[in-house]
């Protein structure tokens, strides 16, 4: 609501750049009225240069919870006294109670400092300048490139692997991890794109270029290697992976502990074969409903590799056509494979 490129984010940059301060409450008036002292109602269309000119008295003005009309202008907010705060000025201790007692987000001004605080839940941001999250998104994004070519290269380096049936439980974990942290690193940068609102375009970009494919191959990597391959374990799988504390990404046993296997298992020697998810999921125009029919009646890659044309037929919804698809898309994958192997050494 208040990110550049929005009408409410130019009338509060008017009253930040004139030095006014002001205390803007957004929320549904008639649940917010308890709170109210004095004023003048309004229940006009709401306009920027509406808002600084309004800024000008010394209340706060009330805007409708979509922040599309100015209802009240003017009022002394009186919330409850006994809610704890940690502000120093008055303006910013009553936003802060005000947002403790209601569901309503309120704008603190500050007139001489000339920084803008947001209080929603007795949370408190203060929103940066543009050119300083311009420069961290930036950062973020040099990072994730870094991230997303050492995926790159480890993928491959699976990939090849599990052709030729030398893959151990290491070399999927490395994957597993590299693609987590590629996909923790994007959310912030996606909180970045937010804050900049119009600003963020190329930055946004940028990010969905940088992350196609990541989501899909790491879940297909999860469904490959669980000990168990069921809807309920993998989806308790995924569930703690997305809540992993960082310091416990790094720990190649928790993450083994994560797929069912034993923590103190050696991954490095532990070979392990996938069930070919990840692999056909790579294949275009191959329904998901499809790979998993494969997946279960074949029960892993390195039965599919084996397996003739004729096999391949026999699996509901795949027929000649799509089995020679599936074989042209699998010799595919292993010279796209051996190519980027040479190119990345």
């Amino acid at each position: 609501m208040v990110a550049p490129g929005t009408a409410l984010r130019e009338g509060v940059d008017n009253i930040l750049h004139a030095r006014t301060g002001g205390l803007i409450v957004i929320g549904d008036a008639d649940e917010l009225a308890f709170l109210f002292s004095g004023g003048i109602k309004l229940d006009l269309e709401y306009s920027p240069a509406l808002l600084y000119e309004l800024a000008k008295m010394d209340g706060a003005i009330v805007l409708s919870s979509n922040a599309t009309k100015i209802a009240q202008v003017n009022v002394q907010l009186t919330p409850d006294p006994t809610i704890l705060t940690f502000e120093t000025g008055t303006r910013h201790r009553t936003a802060e109670r005000v947002s403790k007692q209601t569901d309503a987000l309120v704008v603190a001004i500050s007139e001489r400092r000339e920084v803008v605080s947001l209080y929603v839940d007795g949370v408190k941001y203060i929103l940066e300048d543009i050119p300083v999250v311009l420069a961290k998104a930036n950062q973020a994004l040099a990072t994730l490139d870094k991230y997303r070519s050492r995926l790159d290269q480890v993928s491959t380096r699976l990939t090849a692997l599990e052709f030729e049936g030398g893959a151990t439980l290491h070399d999927a974990l490395t994957v597993l991890q590299r693609a987590e942290l590629v996909t923790r690193m994007a959310v912030e940068i996606e909180r970045y794109i937010v804050e900049l609102g119009t600003e963020g375009r190329l930055i946004e970009m940028q990010l969905d270029e940088t992350m196609v494919g990541v989501s899909a191959d790491k879940a297909a990597l999860v469904h490959d290697y669980l000990m168990e391959d069921t809807d309920e374990t993998f989806a308790a799988a995924f569930d703690q992976l997305v809540r992993l504390p960082n310091q416990d990404l790094l720990d190649f046993g928790r993450l083994a502990e994560l797929l069912g296997y034993d923590r103190k298992l050696n991954t490095l020697d532990y070979p392990t074969s996938p069930r070919g998810f990840r692999i056909l999921g790579r294949i275009p125009r191959l329904p998901k409903l499809v790979v998993q029919r494969i997946v279960s009646e074949f029960g892993g890659l390195e039965e599919l590799l084996a397996a003739t044309d004729g096999e391949l037929e026999t699996v509901d919804g795949v027929g000649e056509i799509r089995a020679k698809d599936i074989r042209e898309g699998l010799r595919r994958q292993q010279e796209i494979n051996l190519v980027d192997r040479y190119l990345q050494t």
